[in-house]
């Protein structure tokens, strides 16, 4: 063959292909969205030929709803029939079924989350109310045990101050035998005229160097008092409670001052002890305001309980036979009392037995079998009396 003679194989048709320059400038990218015109498609529009346009390419939307764990994903429609539609159709799909598989892609990209059934939610609020329940009851057994403890607290408070007081003046308490006493015996002694039985709540009064009131003015004070308890029976409010009576005395045998009642207010001449002769001008003070009963007994120095004061012979002589002096009484907290009349607190007060020999513990353990045996009174009230015991040692006898 020579070197200008035309070659013998048929020429391939000649296919013009634009530049990058010319695809920008020209439809290259295209006529439908997300196609490319093959005819004359550049480099850079060949490589996307088969696909989508490079600015074409579909778009995911990422939606979170509310209450579903996983992510889901919504793909637009109109994403997904310019990914696939137009795609299947470059492939070789008919239009018609590349929308639908679109269209059938698009709602199964978008996965929403499933609700509740009906048998979830009542589950739900079976379980809801019943923690609700749980806590009513849970808040109503705190409150009833907060009461209850603020209840034997205020009785507790009452029965320490009141024991605390009575610590003070038994343990200044005069023991002489020249002087008087107001005292619970079963015999009558020469040297306590006032010394008899007391049935129900009992009565003491003796001569203790602790400060008191006085009315008497300008006179010479000395450091002697006269101390009494009792519960008291009058008819008004201050009934059924514990008071104190504290009154200064003057210190001397000769002396012209005399009390309202005509008796002189000298310790020596005061006999027999009777505080509660003139109860109008006696300095009384409420000490227990809610002590409804109160018992005392004596433990001798023999080591017996009993319920006079002496064991040798029959006389107080100053005490001299008495170790100490026990004291039980029994209080109803305020919020409880409101729920008795006075009458109703003098009769519960009548049901609890005097002491007659009971070993040690047994006066309070028939108190309580009394009170837990009443039928006839509120039960709430009756659980909420306390029960109080003091042992108060006397200090050695003064010459």
């Amino acid at each position: 063959m020579r070197d200008h003679e035309p070659s013998l194989v048929a020429p391939k048709p000649f296919r013009p292909v634009s530049s990058a320059k010319g695809a920008f400038l020209t439809p290259a990218w295209g006529n439908a969205p997300g196609s490319t015109d093959r005819k004359c498609a550049s480099a850079e529009g060949a490589c996307h030929g088969s696909l989508e346009s490079r600015f074409q390419r579909s778009r995911v939307i990422s939606i979170q709803f509310p209450g579903a764990l996983p992510q889901a994903c919504l793909e637009s429609a109109l994403s997904a029939l310019n990914k696939y539609a137009f795609g299947g159709v470059l492939r070789g799909f008919s239009p018609a079924a590349s929308r639908a598989n679109a269209l059938r892609t698009a709602h199964a990209t978008a996965k929403l989350p499933s609700g509740f059934t009906l048998a979830e939610l009542l589950v739900s609020v079976g379980v809801l109310v019943l923690l609700t329940l749980l806590a009513t009851q849970l808040l109503n057994s705190a409150a009833t045990i907060m009461t209850l403890g603020h209840r034997q607290m205020d009785a507790d408070s009452q029965a320490r101050e009141l024991f605390d007081r009575m610590a003070i003046d038994f343990a200044q308490m005069i023991r002489r035998p020249d002087v008087d006493y107001y005292l619970k015996s079963s015999t009558t002694a020469n040297d306590c005229r006032l010394c008899t039985r007391q049935r129900g709540n009992d009565q003491i009064a003796f001569y203790s160097t602790v400060p008191g009131w006085s009315a008497l003015t300008g006179a010479q004070q000395g450091p002697v008092s006269i101390i009494g308890y009792r519960i008291n029976v009058s008819g008004t409010t201050l009934s059924n409670r514990l008071e104190r009576l504290g009154e200064a005395l003057v210190w001397n045998g000769a002396t012209s001052d005399t009390r309202s009642d005509g008796r002189p207010a000298s310790v020596i001449f005061w006999a027999p002890l009777n505080p509660w002769a003139n109860l109008t001008n006696s300095p009384f003070d409420i000490i227990g305001r809610d002590v409804f009963r109160f018992e005392y007994y004596y433990l001798l120095k023999n080591g017996d309980l009993s319920s006079t004061p002496w064991y040798a012979t029959s006389s107080v002589r100053g005490m001299q036979d008495v170790s100490a002096i026990m004291v039980d009484i029994a209080v109803i907290d305020p919020k409880s009392r409101v729920l008795l009349s006075n009458s109703d607190i003098a009769g519960l007060a009548e049901d609890l037995a005097d002491y007659s020999g009971q070993a040690p513990g047994g006066l309070l353990a028939g108190w309580r079998a009394a009170l837990d045996g009443n039928t006839s009174l509120p039960r709430p009230a009756l659980s909420s009396v306390r029960l109080y015991q003091r042992c108060f040692y006397l200090s050695p006898a003064s010459l």
